[in-house]
């Protein structure tokens, strides 16, 4: 997949131009003013469509402090500066993941994974499953030993998983499939044995994805808010779980207009225990357990919208 892209240049915030410069807090290492809060929220929804809120201030001065301190600037104003004149798609990208929230585990959201799997069974092979926020790796690995528990190693070995994220750093350990044990140590005796190999001598405490679990896996990146995801295939389904609470609803009805095509008929969409788009889209019908639906058939076409279904402002039609 391409890097992240560079945004527009967007327009200076007016607070830039009127606010005396001054440190936020007391004992920090850098200058952190209201304006340049505000030039990272807009720029950060710019290219990656998320959407601070005002309790992530300290997150970002913490996270993009290390960014100055590793290009060697001075100020946050410089760093956003520069990273504006510049235009490089390795900083935008470093930018990027630095904002980034990544909170994974093995099996999260635990009620999902026999819905899953009953599905899998019952759709014609074989099957493929997108997961649009892998982050490292613990949900694509998941969904792939749910399929392998789901349809026997050989019927699996049809069945592919991709795995996207926006985040690189992420995925090149999702990539590696390597973990701490404390990570894994939830797991049942027989899912350890099955599906993960054990790390001895200096890698004592680590354990590894075995290769026929690696083997189902697919890694790109891949920003959700691009117009055009460039993908030529339809999935059975797709995890976009605890991913659309960053984004605000007008990005959220355009990401759900850009997954509908990519479902084959009858799809399932898998979202977040905190995430509701009923209100959102009329192309997804809530099953259940925050399960959805595609609800056009084969031919496309949509069934008569429900009394009092509504389609948030600004989603693209």
């Amino acid at each position: 997949m391409m890097a992240t892209r560079a945004p527009q240049r967007p327009a200076r915030a007016a607070a830039d131009r009127s606010e005396p410069a001054r440190s936020a807090e007391t004992g920090r290492d850098f200058e952190f003013t209201t304006a340049d809060f505000a030039r990272i929220r807009d720029l950060i929804h710019r290219v990656a469509g998320i959407s601070l809120s005002d309790h992530k201030r300290d997150m970002a001065y913490s996270r993009l402090a290390r960014r100055l301190r590793a290009r060697g600037i001075d100020t946050f104003r410089q760093y956003l500066d520069l990273l504006e004149a510049e235009n490089d798609p390795l900083e935008w990208e470093a930018f990027t993941n630095a904002l980034t929230t990544n909170l994974t585990a093995f099996f999260r959201e635990a009620h999902h994974f026999p819905i899953l799997a009953e599905f899998v069974r019952r759709r014609a092979q074989p099957v493929s499953v997108w997961c649009s926020a892998a982050s490292t790796g613990e949900e694509p690995y998941s969904i792939a030993m749910t399929l392998i528990e789901a349809l026997g190693e050989s019927g699996a070995r049809q069945a592919s998983v991709f795995a996207t994220d926006i985040d690189t750093q992420v995925l090149a350990k999702a990539e590696a499939g390597v973990y701490q044990f404390d990570q894994v140590k939830h797991l049942s005796p027989e899912r350890l044995k099955r599906f993960f190999l054990k790390g001895t001598g200096a890698h004592a405490g680590m354990v590894k994805v075995r290769p026929e679990v690696r083997a189902l896996v697919r890694f790109g990146q891949l920003n959700l808010t691009d117009r055009d995801y460039q993908l030529r295939t339809q999935f059975d389904a797709i995890f976009c779980r605890n991913v659309m609470i960053y984004f605000d609803k007008p990005t959220q009805g355009q990401v759900l207009t850009r997954f509908e095509p990519l479902m084959k008929a009858g799809g399932l969409l898998f979202a977040g225990h905190s995430e509701n788009f009923t209100y959102v889209t009329q192309a997804f019908r809530l099953r259940g357990q925050t399960v959805y639906e595609l609800t056009r058939d084969a031919g496309g076409a949509h069934p008569p919208a429900r009394a009092g279904a509504q389609h948030a402002s600004g989603v693209a039609a």
